[in-house]
C-alpha cells in the first residue's frame, strides 16, 4: 500500500519551507534509496537544487535536475511539469505543485498544505484524489515539525 504525508505549511516563510523540503528529501533518499520531486516549475527546481548543494557535507543528498548527471539518474531527481521524464520508477515522490503527480511504483507521496486559500484549495483536492487512488493518508503540522527539530 502507497502511503501518503501532507505537510500543512502553515506559519513557515518560503526560506523555511525549502529547508523543510531539503530535510525531507534527505531523510527519504536515506531511508528509501530514491526520490522523485516534482517541482512547480523550472525555477524551483533550480532553487531546491542550489538548497540541496547548500546543505552540510555530512547531509550530501546526490541529486540532479532532471536530464543532468548520469544517464541513468541520479537518486534524487528534480523534474517539472514540462520536462522529459523517463520510465525510472521512484520509491518517494515528493509534490511541490499544485495537482498531483505520476507516483505509480512510489511507497510514499509526500505533498503540502500552502497557506495561501486557492493553494490551500488545490491540496484538498489533491488530498481526495489521492485517497481515492488508495494512497493512506495522513497529515503532519509542519510547524511542529520545525520546533522538534530545531530543539
Amino acid at each position: 500500500m502507497v502511503h501518503g504525508i501532507f505537510y500543512v505549511l502553515d506559519g513557515l516563510d518560503e526560506a523555511q519551507q525549502l529547508s523543510l523540503f531539503c530535510q525531507l528529501i534527505s531523510e527519504r533518499w536515506r531511508e528509501l534509496g530514491s526520490v522523485r520531486v516534482w517541482c512547480r516549475d523550472q525555477q524551483q527546481a533550480e532553487a531546491l537544487d542550489e538548497a540541496l548543494w547548500q546543505q552540510p557535507a555530512d547531509a550530501f543528498v546526490p541529486h540532479n535536475l532532471i536530464g543532468e548527471g548520469p544517464s541513468q539518474g541520479a537518486p534524487v531527481e528534480l523534474c517539472w511539469p514540462e520536462a522529459a521524464i523517463g520510465a525510472r520508477r521512484t520509491k518517494v515522490v515528493v509534490n511541490l505543485m499544485p495537482t498531483a503527480p505520476q507516483f505509480a511504483g512510489a511507497q510514499l507521496v509526500i505533498d503540502q498544505v500552502p497557506s495561501d486559500p486557492q493553494a490551500r484549495q488545490q491540496a484538498r483536492e489533491r488530498f481526495k484524489w489521492y485517497r481515492q487512488q488508495g494512497v493512506q493518508l495522513s497529515t503532519v503540522n509542519a510547524t511542529e515539525l520545525q520546533q522538534t527539530t530545531s530543539n
